[in-house]
């Protein structure tokens, strides 16, 4: 169910058959309107919806667009249930105020729905893959990468709601000059604790992590390759760093709630031949030509500001021959969308990286790039610039430690990717109403209380709340509705659920399930029914856009609006009626909150 979207269909076919009535009675010409926007008007006073069709068709009726405006409000038909009456507003707009209580039936089909209240098949099924964070395996993840992994993650499970068929990738990057100095570095630091005296590399790593895996291989192996050759010992540092620092990379991520489906080797693209294939496909097309002994790909030719060196003159590809390898092998793996993200720092490389997809015979849109900015982290007003462990930055595992995971994941999220952002520790810990996340569980916490006190005293212990654990999963759901007028102004997506939630309770029957709901009517109620309504569609924008910040934005509205409702609404009043209703209200914000929060990897606590 997308309550939104089908009166957004309603609003959009009724304004249709008003101009449709009027270029009839020769009131406005019988060419179609322009594709036009239904929007939720920021101002509440401005009606639930306004439509800017007037507007547009203004230039070809020739007409002032609050004269085109008026014809159609008067060409509507005049006894719609669900519309109260249409305003004309500011340069032309149509304002749409519907009846009242028309979003109530939302509420006991979101008690129905339960965790898959939100979801949609919006995707179609579509195969999408989503490759984030990538970090070299020759340090620690730092705070870049964790905004990265919270970034992905959460937009990974909410186009996994919205029915997309999404894919998590980690690019390993095990191959290349990085993995030889990381060799190098292992293979000083290893001799250094067995008491030689070596020259540290100039390109080597310098931090405390290299050190801590140097005395691992040798607490393991002990002094055993102090005399092998050098090109040998600096092959087994490689493969036994490599497996090490690949195990903490997981376990980081895993305990900030990051799991992948896949781990892709750089170094499979060499000894699979895929990166030869890739240049010898480029060269059958004439793209390539040779230049000071080294092979160019003619990147100019797809709009880069210059051309690009894909095979050193000795014969050693580059990073950017494999970067198009492994996205040809991605291509061919049947994805229809590809989304990497990164750094701010690669800007440079999105528009090559699409004219290479052009040149292999891809569509350079299905390639997404989304660049992510710089975090600065802050106690207070000082800017933490040192690791307690690393040497060098502030590692993920610090973070988590420090803050905790729910907290370091809503911060990361509620700025867009490209918005720098301060992260303050001192905010993220406190437990106050000024902290996003705890204001936002402590709703969540405050109506699961609510709901467990009434329903003692509702059946004597019977019923209580709906289970709050579990995992957020695609979905199934509504269908989808229609792309809006003149190939899709109206914002697409339908309503189902964010899946049924692997490992948690069963909902059971809500003890309020049958509750009058036509009994709210205070305004504080109407608002918060108004904004559970608005979920499913929420979760479509956000994974049509890529903006998984849309969803800590609506927790944060959604919690407020709870808080303001639990204030001037009594729950627990003598009317039973009355009562049951409220409570039903609060139930379904439970729902809604509990089933943002799981999708941006954030808990649900039950008390606080």
């Amino acid at each position: 169910m997308n309550p939104v979207r089908e009166i957004k269909v309603l609003i959009q076919q009724e304004a249709l058959a008003a101009w449709e009535r009027a270029a009839a009675a020769g009131q406005l010409s019988t060419i179609s309107p322009l594709a036009f926007t239904i929007e939720a008007p920021r101002d509440k006073n401005h009606g639930d919806f306004a439509v800017n069709i007037a507007m547009l068709m203004a230039k070809e009726e020739k007409k002032a667009p609050r004269q085109i405006a008026q014809i159609l409000s008067e060409s509507f038909a005049q006894d719609l249930p669900w519309l109260a009456r249409l305003e004309i507003a500011g340069p032309g707009f149509i304002n749409f105020y519907l009846t009242a209580g028309y979003f109530h039936p939302t509420l006991p089909a979101i008690l129905a729905a339960d965790e898959s209240y939100g979801a949609s098949d919006f995707g179609g099924g579509r195969k999408v893959q989503i490759e984030f964070v990538s970090a070299n395996p020759t340090g620690l993840l730092h705070m870049g990468n964790a905004r990265g992994a919270a970034l992905g993650d959460s937009l990974a499970n909410i186009m996994a709601a919205a029915g997309f068929k999404v894919s998590r990738e980690y690019y390993l990057n095990d191959a290349g000059n990085q993995i030889e100095n990381f060799g190098k570095s292992l293979e000083a630091r290893y001799l250094e604790l067995l008491g030689q005296k070596v020259e540290f590399p100039e390109d080597g790593y310098q931090g405390e992590d290299i050190i801590e895996t140097a005395k691992g291989i040798l607490a393991a192996e002990g002094d055993r390759f102090l005399q092998m050759d050098s090109v040998l010992r600096r092959e087994f540092m490689i493969q036994a760093g490599l497996k090490e620092k690949l195990e903490r990379i997981r376990r980081s991520l895993e305990g900030f709630g990051v799991r992948y489906d896949v781990w892709f080797s750089e170094q499979s693209l060499h000894d699979g031949g895929e990166i030869r294939a890739t240049v010898n496909l480029l060269r059958e097309k004439g793209l390539l030509y040779e230049k000071e002994g080294a092979l160019w790909l003619e990147t100019t030719a797809f709009g880069d500001e210059k051309d690009e060196v894909l095979v050193r003159a000795n014969g050693v590809p580059t990073y950017f021959a494999g970067d198009i390898a492994y996205h040809r092998n991605k291509f061919e793996r049947g994805f229809a969308v590809v989304i990497d993200i990164w750094g701010a720092d690669h800007h440079g490389h999105v528009a090559r990286m699409k004219g290479a997809m052009a040149a292999i015979g891809r569509d350079p849109a299905a390639l997404e790039v989304i660049l992510m900015q710089l975090v600065r982290l802050l106690r207070g007003k000082e800017t933490v610039r040192m690791s307690k462990r690393g040497g060098q930055y502030v590692t993920l595992d610090e973070l988590v430690e420090e803050v905790g995971r729910d907290a370091a994941r809503f911060f990361f999220i509620m700025r867009g990717a490209d918005s720098q952002m301060d992260f303050d520790l001192d905010l993220a810990k406190s437990q106050s109403a000024d902290n996003p996340v705890y204001y936002v569980q402590y709703a969540h916490a405050r109506i699961h209380s609510l709901l467990k006190m009434a329903a003692v005293e509702e059946n004597g212990g019977g019923g209580g709340v709906a289970g709050s654990d579990g995992g957020v999963g695609a979905g199934g759901g509504a269908v989808a509705a229609g792309s809006g007028v003149g190939g899709g102004a109206v914002a697409a997506g339908s309503g189902g659920g964010v899946g049924a939630g692997a490992g948690g309770k069963g909902a059971g029957v809500s003890p309020w399930a049958g509750a009058d709901v036509q009994l709210l009517s205070h305004p504080a109620e109407r608002a918060l029914i108004r904004k559970l309504a608005d979920l499913p569609e929420e979760i479509a924008l956000a994974a049509r856009e890529r903006e998984p910040h849309r969803l800590p934005r609506y927790a944060m509205d959604l919690a407020a609006l709870f808080h303001s409702f639990y204030a001037e609404c009594r729950c627990l009043v003598e009317d039973r009626e009355l009562r049951r209703a409220r409570l039903l209200l609060a139930d379904a914000t439970r729902i809604g909150l509990r089933n943002v929060l799981r999708l941006i990897g954030v808990s649900a606590p039950e008390r606080m």
